[in-house]
Order: structure tokens, then C-alpha cells, then sequence
């Protein structure tokens, strides 16, 4: 059984943990297998194309059979992780996903590697801003976001214990770490970074260390006391910590690299709608598709950065005594 290896502490892209622990499960499950559509350096995959070569098919650009394929070896026992970029896993073999892995309950995991504007210079044709929307919407599917590469390391093994398909982004850029260890597991895939009082600051992948530093940032020049969440797992998305969380502060920020529409803002907003309801502001992409740029040019671009984030809390904060204000029936007014 391969030993894991010691957490990393400099910037390093999810993608590079997706195929790190790829590669030890390979070591660790006979009944692993990996698919790729051409793009095998791209998404890391071929670490364990290379250790694993009887168990590993690249099926060429063929997203749509990729998946088909994958669904057989999973009715045959198997475990496929599939890779491609997420604009192809998500868009050009929907079908198949729906269809073939989705309906079928059938344990394949989707590995989506440079999912949103940050992949950067390939453009909108590539930079895929809807894959989030698209994978909770569709039934039986669970949806995973990882921070860093610590976190994203332990979603990719942890995702071999569990029955139901699963759908896991992973980015292009080297990130920020956010976790000083690989955490021994995802929990309930919403963790507490930094706790504070005046306001929740909501993020998932890219986005959590821009939060963290949004927050700092509101601390230091505004003396907010911003809490700061990580959602790892968007569907299903844990809502006890959530609500705790919005319940204290009671406003919330949601960041993401992705449309808000469908994605991360959306989830937050029905669990608040429902069951707590408290103004949620989003920092995301709108009605708009990507341009083509560096990485860091496009998220500037597009107000996806710590700045980004802390002024849109400014916004919201301005705001929070009249959407905050009491409701105008309850126990006050009898």
C-alpha cells in the first residue's frame, strides 16, 4: 500500500493532487481504472497511465464515449475515473453522463480538470462556467469542489468509499494553500476557516483563499469581523454549518468561479430562502461567457479576487440594517 504523501505548503494546482491520488489508488485498488480523452498531461491523469498502463485507456477526443465506456466498466465492477477538461465533462458528454452513469446510479467519477475562467488563455470556447449548475441539477450526481491541493488529495481518495457518481472540478493555476494537512476527510464538505461575527463570507474552490484574504482585508480596513466558509461538497450541500453561520452574522457572501446562476449562489440562496432567511450577495460570473486572457487577467476581469469579494461585502454591509430589519409580523407586533 502506497504511503501518502507529506502536504504540500507552496502553490500547486488541484489537478496535480487529482493525479497524485489517483495514482494510489491505482496502487492501493486493483479494480481502479482511468480513462482520458487525449488531454492525459493536461489533467494529470497520466501518472497513472504511466504505473498503471494495463489499466488505463485513452479513448482519444471522444468525451461522449469516454463516459459510455466508463458506465460498462462500472456495471462490470469496476471503478472508472474519467478525465477531461470540465468544458468537455460536462457539456459536450452530457448525455452520456445523464444517461448512462447518472440514471444508472453507477460509481464513475468525473474528474474535471481546468473548470472555469482561470484556465485563461483558451478562452470562452474552453473556459467552462456552468459544469457546477449542470452536475447539481442532475439527479444522483454528487458535486465536489476542493480548495487546494491538500483538500482536493483527500476528495480524490475519499471518493473511492463512496457508492453514488461523482462529479469533482479541478482547476489549471497553481493556488494558495488553504490546508496546512491533507485533511483525514471532507466531513460534511462545509468547514469553518475563520470564524467572525458581522458577516459570512461564503466560497468554494478557487475562491476560498481570496475569501480568507477578504477577509483579512475587511478586518483591516474596516474592522468587520468576516467568517469565512469553505464548500467543498456543493451537492449535497451540508446546511447545518451554514445556517449556523448565517444564523450569527446574518448576512452572507457567496464567491465562486462560475455562473451564479445554478452554481454555489444558488444553493445558498434556497437553503437561506427556506429555512433561515437572511440577505446573500454573490460574487461570481453573470450573464456573460469568458474572454481570453492569463489566468489572473480573466479573474480580474471578471471582480473574481480578494477585492473583488471584500467590496461586494462592503456593499452588502452598507445595506444590512434595512435588509436585516425585523419582519413586519411577528411576536413584536402582537
Amino acid at each position: 500500500m502506497a504511503a501518502e504523501p507529506e502536504a504540500k505548503t507552496e502553490p500547486i494546482a488541484t489537478r496535480h493532487a487529482y493525479g497524485d491520488a489517483l495514482a494510489e489508488l491505482g496502487e492501493n485498488h486493483d479494480d481502479v481504472v482511468a480513462l482520458d480523452a487525449d488531454l492525459a498531461v493536461s489533467t494529470q491523469s497520466i501518472k497513472f497511465g504511466k504505473r498503471f498502463p494495463e489499466r488505463f485507456f485513452n479513448v482519444g477526443a471522444a468525451e461522449a464515449n469516454m463516459m459510455s465506456i466508463a458506465s460498462g466498466l462500472a456495471a462490470s465492477g469496476k471503478v472508472p475515473y474519467c478525465s477531461t477538461f470540465a468544458i468537455f465533462a460536462a457539456g459536450r458528454a452530457y448525455d452520456q453522463v445523464r444517461l448512462g452513469i447518472a440514471h444508472n446510479e453507477l460509481k464513475v467519477r468525473i474528474g474535471a480538470s481546468h473548470g472555469g475562467v482561470s484556465l485563461g488563455e483558451d478562452g470562452a470556447s474552453h473556459q467552462m462556467i456552468e459544469d457546477i449548475a449542470l452536475m447539481r441539477a442532475m439527479p444522483r450526481m454528487t458535486v465536489v469542489v476542493p480548495a487546494d491541493y491538500n483538500q482536493a488529495y483527500r476528495a480524490t481518495l475519499s471518493s473511492y468509499e463512496r457508492d453514488e457518481p461523482m462529479y469533482l472540478r479541478f482547476g489549471r493555476p497553481a493556488t494558495p494553500i488553504v490546508y496546512d494537512e491533507i485533511p483525514e476527510t471532507l466531513d460534511g464538505g462545509v468547514d469553518v476557516l475563520r470564524s467572525g461575527k458581522d458577516i459570512t463570507l461564503i466560497a468554494t474552490g478557487h475562491m476560498v483563499w481570496r475569501a480568507i484574504e477578504a477577509a483579512e482585508s475587511l478586518e483591516q480596513q474596516d474592522g468587520v469581523d468576516a467568517e469565512v466558509l469553505n464548500v467543498s461538497i456543493i451537492k449535497p450541500l451540508h446546511s447545518e454549518t451554514i445556517l449556523e453561520s448565517l444564523s450569527k452574522t446574518g448576512l452572507g457572501i457567496t464567491a465562486e468561479e462560475h455562473r451564479v446562476v445554478g452554481g454555489l449562489a444558488d444553493a445558498v440562496r434556497q437553503l437561506a430562502a427556506e429555512q433561515h432567511p437572511v440577505p446573500i450577495f454573490a460574487v461570481g460570473m453573470g450573464d456573460e461567457f469568458g474572454i481570453s486572457g492569463t489566468g489572473e487577467a480573466c479573474m480580474e476581469h471578471f471582480g473574481l479576487t480578494a477585492r473583488g469579494i471584500a467590496d461586494r461585502a462592503r456593499e452588502a454591509l452598507v445595506l444590512k440594517p434595512i435588509v436585516s430589519r425585523p419582519p413586519l409580523f411577528g411576536p413584536q407586533w402582537t
